[in-house]
């Protein structure tokens, strides 16, 4: 039973794998990656590989258009001392899908399986797919697309329960992960390893995806933000069936390492600038939070933050 922080784009940079690590994610994945940007040498795409010392268990996520996009991006950096690779054929940002990657492979399964080929006769690393029910309600091809990747050599399948068209809206409709676990039974020993992702909030929420789906892991993605401590209760919750939430201190003190960390690899201007979103979530549905909210939402120092989070637990 694997707990997986999530790739989120402007979110899962190496401070805040660092405090999912602490807190028990088992593995953490990049945020998504061009294989384009990679193969071009773009130092931008290339900072996103940046990982903290102890970061030993990272996957890499690559979106591209087709093999020959990851081929080259393979020959111009290191891939070595990352644990897997992961596709995303799951993202429906309009700017992603226009090239013909993210959520677009699953219009294109071949090209998918193309890309897996490529990955695992370049590299000998395990490789992922991350991917949606379909494009859009009329094709929920999801299970032809799961198979085809397997025969491809995927080691390993995410699925996200909705469709392109639906984006984040709604609800994951988790009837289909029923359908995916008995196209791979768990007892075979050719199946790939399945993980489940979509609202998973609480820790009861992954829980059910284990006892009640069958998957062999669970992908932490919007209900990280700012809750790291739900790799923990998780954890808790599988193994003795109950679990102490995290208290008012340990959400500030957590904020504040989570901030400090950030300013240590970036700078206090970017850092304060960057973590505002992410120390609000940190914050949210606690009592009395919305002026500390507005005190956050102008702070660019690590002094104003502090000062801002410590009114909670005057």
């Amino acid at each position: 039973m694997v707990l997986t922080l999530a790739p989120l784009a402007g979110y899962t940079d190496k401070a805040f794998r660092k405090i999912a690590s602490f807190y028990g994610a088992q593995e953490t994945v990049t945020e998504m990656v061009s294989a384009e940007g990679l193969a071009r040498n773009s130092a931008k795409t290339e900072a996103l590989l940046e990982r903290f010392s102890e970061d030993e268990n990272l996957t890499l996520q690559l979106f591209g258009p087709d093999g020959d996009t990851f081929y080259r991006a393979l020959k111009a950096f290191n891939w070595r001392s990352f644990s897997k690779i992961d596709i995303n054929a799951g993202c429906p940002v309009p700017k992603v899908v226009k090239t013909g990657a993210g959520s677009a492979l699953m219009k294109n399964p071949k090209t998918a399986a193309e890309i897996i080929h490529v990955l695992k006769e370049e590299t000998g690393l395990k490789v992922s797919i991350k991917f949606r029910l379909g494009w859009d309600e009329e094709h929920l091809n999801y299970l032809d697309f799961a198979e085809e990747a397997v025969k491809s050599g995927a080691d390993e399948l995410t699925l996200h329960a909705r469709t392109r068209a639906q984006g984040y809206s709604g609800t994951a409709r988790k009837e289909h992960f029923k359908k995916l676990r008995n196209l791979f039974p768990k007892d075979e020993s050719t199946s790939p390893l399945l993980y489940a992702s979509g609202d998973v909030f609480a820790a009861e929420d992954a829980l059910s995806y284990f006892n009640d789906y069958g998957m062999d892991g669970v992908m932490f993605a919007r209900g990280a933000i700012g809750n790291p401590f739900i790799f923990r209760e998780t954890r808790e919750l599988l193994e003795k069936g109950s679990y102490e939430e995290a208290t008012i201190e340990e959400k500030v003190s957590t904020a504040l390492e989570h901030l400090a960390l950030a300013i240590s690899y970036y700078g206090e201007n970017t850092a304060s600038r960057e973590m505002r979103k992410v120390v609000m979530a940190y914050v949210k549905g606690v009592k009395n939070a919305s002026k500390v909210k507005a005190l956050i939402s102008t702070a660019s120092t690590y002094k104003e933050y502090e000062n801002a989070l410590k009114l909670l637990i005057q």
